[in-house]
């Protein structure tokens, strides 16, 4: 079929009015004797969408409504070519005249023999075909059809002269109005390759034409045969009219104008509903790229057929309908009832006098009425469809109304249907817009199509047209209405169509209804799908989902993904299907678990075909698990042992341990503790604390180390969003390793391949590990480095699969060759995921504070070392639980498990008083076979009765138990034997315990740090970690006092004893299972001071305490003789044991002494703070009286506890430590808990500033100086015979202190009360009543007094007061130096 198109054309109307025809085209086809068969149509509008899709380099419109920003593709292409080739392929039907021929063309060629003969021959055939009944199609427009005769000759090849005088014969015979000589062919066809001249069929041809479709017909005609027909097209505004005048029949070769489709086999139709598929019409089209046509024709041709079609359209088609429009008027004006004329009578219609129209619903369906061809109501239809097609639409409209109401009247409902379309058309296209669009006509011509006459071609092309005036004007709500109407179930690709241009018009409208568009979107793309037009449908959905996306719709975008996975797979854009279907996976989706088995099994599937595309390519990318990076843990060194018997691990750090900040600062505080102590104090500058487990809260910027041969744990969180289990399987870390060698030069070749390299990086595999439906999960996985350099932890590599089972889902059937039976195998896809962890925020300069940067995190990037040691530490009986002071002892066991030998092996422990390795020296830690046969943690010696309650001396230094001056008792070398352990050696070393003072539970961190022997530079030391966890129940409680005895002589003959006053309660509740303690021994341990016997008045030698009780234990001090006494600074320590068994435990040797001293320096550092407090301004009278009440006298107490434990008695034993400082105060060997203070009052006033008093207190001044009185206990004296008693008492006055003090003895009785006068009144001092001495320091002076008795009776002579004053001062300090014992003296009368 071809069109030619001409500018402006004039005729003239029936009233001799010229008519101006713009833009007119008319169509040439050939002949075609059968009426085109649906199925052919089908296939044609099918192929027609199929092959217009969106051009690749378009731009598309972006919209912005409201939230959204759309890009939304500007023109619908496929649309349009299914609108005009839906027009033009239109059967033509018995109640319209527009798609009927009009003329036809008989064509001969010049070379024929009688071309005169064969014109009537061809004529013979069209009269025929026209008028025989055999031949119901194609319809003819009037009987007296026009015959245009055209002789054709070839120029290249044919007699010229001949031509003519044929042509001269033609005109003769038709008529120079009916005839026409055309020349073409001007050149040969092996010259047509010298000049390329365009072809000139090109743009009329039309692609997709029913013609081109039928090739099941008898055989098209070709131009130079003899048989060619001809059909007039007007295209009016983008509105494509018919009228056709149907060809004849032609058994001769294929027609050189049709499209060559025959070349494809797959385009022989073997029935009228064949469809052929998208993509095989794809590869016709481009199997047949450029054919050319006209290729023998010249410019001069292309003239030629150019004026040869304006002669037939000026000389032949247009007179012939003007003519026929005359007679059609004529015959209407000339019948009766009618008006005299149609013109006269469109006043009447203009004027608005309508006739009341019936309402569609009431008319009967009666849509089988026919008219004959000469009813009088066809003809004033077939005057206005010919009017309509050559733009005379003022006269067409008056037609079409006359027409419809003799159509309503007679009930004949397509005539009426038709008539009210047309006219609706025509009041639209009339210049000037004389009257409004007539919509109503429109919509009850498309309700009486569909509903009464059940034509939905018809309908449709109502639609169609509609539409467009519709939206011309604007009008979209109401085309998008008209067009959704026609949706409906008998054709998929016409409901697509109108539902996308529905959603256009949403989307067009003055304020957008964006929900509106997407939802008809999805619509159209649902019913595309159905058609089969797989791109356009895929194209919908993704236009859809700029809209619902990332709105919280995770349905609709489950669906919508869903969907468009589905078609990307079926047209083979796998890329894009796998985007889709993990969308759906990774968005936390609201699926039942059916469905989202079924999404997920798809994804696999799809994802499996694109692997399988390249093998040999980068691992993907997978969705699931989740992977929470920065959860990403990493260990550095072996897992821990577990327990094996007695043996016990140290808990070091692993994985299992949760992170704890105020922990970690204390491992930290240990470690710098000994690294300062190992470097003299000083901790180094490019010191870092060690860190095993690299976590988010840990220091990450800098690379961490790892030694060669130590594992690389990465602990990775995973977490299945989806409800259905996963399946990961040969899941392992993807690392990059660039090695160096042993100069520490950087190796060129960079290994990246977890596979390729096992003897640089070892990668441990997870065969199988399950994460069931939305579980959080973790994964550990190893790498064994072998070789230094630097690694770097990319990601994990697994296959991700799903446990088998699950059916499919309803409404979604399994993609072709996905397993989905219950008893399937699992079907898994290998692809990777990467390890990236965001560093911290940074936020300390302003750049960065106004910014947001963030560090890096190197936890993933660990640098391998050489080899270091590696310390293992095995703890053997070691108790969890213990008495309060209760020692036990265990062993610890030290194993070298690497390939270097290790040294410096120290530990470092915040609580050092709980444990000890023993002393310093060998000698003090034989174990005496006594010791060994009780099992006794202590050194003991058995003693002869005879020594009980005397003490046992002996001496240490606390520089031998590691308490020197200026030493860090928390910092305790380990004693290895040459301090050194080498590789694969291990030792075992005692290990004495004391159990804390405080009962409860009590976490201990010790901290064992060691060095290589070869001094590396990236590691100076290495540390190990363990955590042990102690509970302690009640034991005893011990009080003690110090006292001056009032005895002022000793064995010695010089002052100064103390009497220790040592309360023992057995404070343990019964549950511990003790049913009695027995105090063995009480020993001291003093510079200065030691026990010298226990003064215990009671027989009972045995100390027992059951549980509650209390016992009192009285003790004599002495001061150490001088040669005893070190200097101050010396750390000599004098031991005395008082022993109430049978077995001396040596108190000065291990472990007695190691927890004495440990304890009495930590006792040391809680008082040395208090110290500082106190104002510098002190006096240093103040001072040397202090001096006198202080004391430094160390009690320990020894016992056994008899515990009962599963029917056997087992003996524990310990002990108290109790530190005296100051003489007269209570001291105790636990912590006592303090009141909380009462709450004060609030006071609203500045409290004056008052000068701290620098008086000394009370106790401290009744210290100063000591007194004792020296008499008879008893006096006998005969008062008849003298009534006056005279008694010679000594008063000894002993300077505590050592500075020179003025002393003033006054005794004179001081009254204050009655009850003294009565006391006091009976005895008088005689001599001297007030003494001024100066006492030198330590100085012991004598006073002879004497006392005078009237009557016998028992007397108390301690009434001497004493004021005492340091002789460099001026104060006097007075006190009433009282005795502690009244001074009591019996008078008998003989």
């Amino acid at each position: 079929m071809a069109k030619v198109l001409f500018f402006m054309v004039h005729m003239r109307d029936p009233n001799n009015q010229l008519h101006v025809i713009k833009n007119l085209k008319i169509a040439v086809s050939n002949i075609i004797t059968q009426p085109p068969q649906p199925g052919a149509i089908r296939k044609l509008l099918n192929d027609v969408v199929s092959g217009s899709q969106p051009a690749d380099g378009l731009v598309a419109n972006v919209i912005t409504a409201g939230d959204y920003d759309l890009n939304i593709s500007a023109t619908t292409p496929w649309f349009e070519s299914y609108r005009e080739t839906f027009l033009q392929s239109m059967p033509a039907s018995d109640h319209e005249f527009l798609n009927y021929y009009l003329a036809c063309m008989l064509v001969a060629s010049s070379s024929e023999a009688e071309p005169m003969e064969q014109f009537g021959k061809l004529s013979q055939e069209q009269h025929r075909i026209q008028h025989n009944n055999d031949y119901s199609y194609p319809k003819w427009f009037i009987p007296n059809t026009l015959k245009y005769y055209v002789l054709l000759h070839d120029v290249s090849a044919g007699d010229e002269q001949r031509a003519e005088s044929i042509y001269e014969e033609m005109k003769q015979k038709y008529g120079t109005q009916g005839c026409y000589l055309l020349k073409i062919n001007s050149r040969t066809s092996n010259q047509a390759s010298d000049e390329q001249i365009p072809d000139p069929w090109s743009q009329y041809l039309q692609k997709n034409s029913i013609q081109n479709q039928e090739s099941y017909e008898d055989g098209p005609c070709t131009i130079s045969s003899n048989k060619n027909s001809d059909s007039n097209l007007l295209s009016l505004d983008g509105l494509d009219n018919e009228v056709k005048v149907d060809g004849l029949p032609n058994n001769f070769r294929a027609h050189p104008l049709q499209l060559d489709s025959s070349s494809d086999p797959s385009n022989n139709i073997d029935g009228p509903d064949h469809v052929k598929s998208a993509s095989s019409l794809h590869e016709t089209k481009k199997a047949n790229p450029g054919i050319i046509h006209g290729a023998c024709l010249t410019l001069t041709d292309h003239d030629r057929i150019r004026q040869f079609v304006q002669e037939f359209t000026f000389r032949g088609l247009l007179p012939h309908i003007e003519k026929t429009i005359r007679q059609l008027n004529d015959q209407l004006i000339s019948r009766k009832g009618l008006s005299r004329s149609l013109f006269s009578a469109t006043k009447k219609w203009f004027s608005g006098s309508k006739v009341p129209e019936k309402s569609i619903n009431e008319l009967k369906n009666t849509s089988g009425l026919l008219y004959p061809p000469e009813a009088p109501e066809l003809q004033i239809r077939k005057m206005a469809d010919l009017c309509f097609l050559v733009q005379h639409y003022d006269l067409a409209y008056s037609c079409y109304h006359t027409a419809k109401k003799d159509f309503l009247n007679d009930q004949a409902m397509l005539y009426a249907a038709g008539a009210l379309e047309m006219a609706a058309v025509s009041a639209f296209l009339q210049q000037g817009a004389a009257r409004p669009y007539p919509a109503h006509y429109m919509d009850t011509a498309i309700q009486t199509y569909r509903d009464i006459c059940k034509n939905m071609i018809l309908a449709e092309r109502c639609v169609l047209l509609s539409a467009e005036i519709l939206k011309s004007q604007s009008k979209y709500s109401e085309a998008a209405a008209l067009l959704i109407r026609l949706t409906s179930e008998d054709s998929d690709l016409r409901s697509a169509l109108l539902l996308e241009q529905a959603a256009h018009c949403f989307i067009n409208m003055k304020s957008p209804m964006v929900r509106k568009y997407a939802f008809h979107m999805i619509l159209a793309g649902h019913r595309f799908s159905k058609a089969g037009q797989k791109k356009h449908a895929l194209r919908c959905y993704c236009q859809a989902m700029q809209v619902y996306k990332g709105k919280g719709w995770s349905l609709a975008e489950d669906h919508i993904n869903f969907t468009i996975g589905r078609q990307s797979y079926t047209l083979r854009q796998l890329d894009n299907a796998v985007s889709a279907f993990r969308h759906i996976l990774i968005n936390e989706s609201k699926q039942s678990a059916a469905q989202q088995g079924s999404f997920l099994r798809e994804y696999l599937y799809v994802y499996k075909n694109v692997s399988q595309l390249s093998p040999d390519g980068p691992l993907p990318q997978l969705p699931l698990p989740y992977i929470n990076s920065s959860a990403t843990r990493v260990f550095f060194g072996h897992d821990r042992r577990p327990a094996d018997g007695e043996k016990q691990a140290a808990t070091h750090v692993s994985l299992d341990q949760e992170y704890d900040n105020e922990s970690s600062q204390q491992w930290r505080e240990l470690e710098e503790q000994v690294v300062a102590l190992v470097n003299k104090g000083v901790i180094p500058p490019n010191f870092h604390p060690t860190q095993y487990c690299l976590n988010s809260f840990s220091d990450n910027s800098r690379f961490p180390l790892a030694v060669v041969e130590e594992p690389i744990t990465v602990e990775v969180a995973f977490r299945n969003p989806l409800k259905v289990p996963l399946l990961l399987t040969n899941l392992s870390l993807l690392w990059k390793f660039q090695p160096k060698d042993c100069s520490g030069k950087n190796d060129e070749e960079v290994k990246e391949l977890v596979t390729s390299e096992p003897e640089m990086i070892g990668t441990e595999v997870i065969s199988e590990f399950l994460i069931n439906s939305e579980e959080s999960k973790v994964a550990r996985l190893k790498l064994f480095p072998h070789h230094i350099g630097e690694l770097h932890i990319l990601g994990v590599v697994y296959n991700l699969g799903t446990i088998q089972g699950s059916t499919t889902v309803d409404g979604i059937g399994a993609l072709p060759g996905c397993h989905t039976g219950k008893q399937s195998l699992s079907m898994s896809v290998r692809g990777r995921q990467d390890l990236e962890i965001q560093g911290p925020r940074l936020n300390s300069t302003k750049e960065e504070k106004t910014s947001i940067t963030y560090g890096p995190d190197r936890r993933l990037d660990p640098i391998i070392v050489e080899e270091m040691p590696l310390l293992e530490v095995f703890f053997i009986h070691f108790p969890t639980g213990l008495l309060c002071g209760e020692i036990r002892k265990a062993y610890v066991e030290f194993v070298n498990v690497s390939k270097c030998p290790l040294t410096g092996l120290k530990v470092v422990c915040k609580r050092p008083e709980f444990f000890t390795f023993g002393g310093n020296t060998a000698a003090l830690t034989p174990l005496s076979p006594s010791a060994s046969e009780n099992c006794s943690a202590y050194k003991t010696v058995v003693t002869e009765s005879t020594s009980v309650c005397t003490a046992l001396t002996s001496s240490a230094s606390s520089v031998d138990f590691g308490i020197g001056i200026g030493s860090q008792p928390e910092v305790i070398p380990v004693p290895l034997p040459d301090t050194v352990l080498l590789p694969g050696a291990s030792v075992q070393l005692p290990l004495w315990l004391r159990g804390p003072d405080e009962e409860g539970v009590h976490e201990i961190n010790f901290l064992f740090y060691y060095e290589s022997v070869k001094k590396l530079p990236k590691i100076r030391h290495r540390i190990l970690r363990h955590t042990a966890v102690i509970c302690t129940s009640r034991s005893l409680n011990v009080r003690a006092t110090v006292c001056r005895s009032n005895s002022l002589e000793d064995e010695e003959g010089r002052g100064g004893n103390m009497l220790v006053f040592v309360d023992v309660e057995n404070i343990n509740t019964s549950e511990a299972g003790v049913k009695e303690f027995h105090i063995v021994q009480v020993s001291s341990s003093s510079k200065h001071w030691k026990l010298q016997k226990s003064v215990n008045l009671s027989e009972n030698k045995d100390a027992k305490l059951g549980s509650r009780e209390k016992g009192k234990f009285c003790f004599k001090a002495i001061r150490c003789k001088e040669k005893e006494v070190a200097t101050q600074s010396s750390e000599k320590y004098t031991f005395a044991d008082i022993i109430f068994g049978n077995e001396q435990i040596i108190s000065s040797a291990s472990p007695c002494a190691d927890f004495f001293y440990r304890s009495l320096s930590s006792e040391l550092k809680k008082v040395q703070p208090s110290a500082h407090t106190e104002k510098q301004s002190v006096e240093d009278a103040v001072r040397l009286i202090q001096k006198c009440s202080e004391v430094d006298l160390n009690v320990v107490i020894l016992w056994k506890a008899y515990v009962v434990e599963d029917s056997k008695q087992l003996i524990l034993e310990g002990q108290h430590h109790v530190i005296l400082h100051t003489v007269g105060k209570e001291a105790y060997s636990s912590p006592q808990k303090q009141e909380p203070p009462e709450m004060e009052p609030l006071k609203f006033f500045r409290p004056e500033n008052t000068a701290v008093s620098s008086r000394p207190s009370v106790e401290q001044l009744s210290s100063l100086i000591k007194t004792s009185l020296h008499y008879p206990e008893s006096l006998n004296h005969p008062f008849h015979q003298k009534s006056l008693c005279l008694v010679p008492v000594t008063l000894l006055l002993s300077n505590c202190s050592k500075a020179d003090v003025d002393v003033i003895v006054d005794l004179r009785h001081k009254t204050t009360s009655p009850e003294s006068l009565e006391i006091h009144g009976s005895f008088t001092w005689l001599g001297q009543t007030q003494y001024k001495l100066q006492l030198k320091s330590e100085e012991i002076h004598s006073l002879q007094l004497k006392a005078c008795f009237v009557h016998t009776g028992v007397y108390n002579l301690g009434t001497p007061r004493v004021f005492a004053k340091l002789s460099d001062q001026v104060t006097v300090f007075e006190t009433s130096q009282q005795n502690s014992m009244p001074a009591l003296i019996i008078i008998n009368n003989v």
